[in-house]
């Protein structure tokens, strides 16, 4: 499976404590190749785990890969905030959208069910999502 990385699948990953944990657990063994993600999610995800090095050796061991130039994207990325203003996004939604639009084959996988329902790819198609709502997770 071909995936883009948000920040809370990763804290759910490497949290014992997180409700998510074991989801996450389970869902990473199907994970074919890196997952992909960007700088800000690798900042949130720091942040919340307090642990730099977690991030750092998910990197190193290949199973996150940085796959956002944010420079060469921000003109979309002033669109996506334009667009979602009401909704309040973060950074690093806007750029999981936007990873989203150059990498159409790989689900998100992401514990923030209800905005990514909302958020749409190349103005109006469904961004597919694998969540722990569902049993086996929900996929458009």
């Amino acid at each position: 499976m071909k995936v883009i990385a948000d920040t809370g699948f990763i804290v759910a990953l490497g949290s014992d404590n997180d409700v998510h944990h074991r989801w996450a657990t389970e869902v990473a063994k199907q994970v074919t190749e890196p997952a992909l993600s960007c700088e800000a999610v690798l900042a949130e995800t720091a942040f919340q785990l307090k642990s730099v090095g977690y991030v750092l050796a998910l990197l190193d061991r290949g199973v996150l890969q940085v796959a956002f130039d944010f420079p060469a994207n921000l003109k979309q990325l002033r669109g996506l905030a334009e667009k979602y203003e009401d909704r309040n996004p973060d950074l690093a939604d806007l750029c999981l959208i936007r990873m989203s639009e150059l990498y159409p084959s790989h689900t998100v996988l992401t514990v923030d069910e209800s905005n990514f329902r909302v958020y749409r790819r190349n103005k109006r198609e469904v961004i597919p999502i694998l969540s722990p709502r569902g049993a086996s997770g929900i996929r458009d």
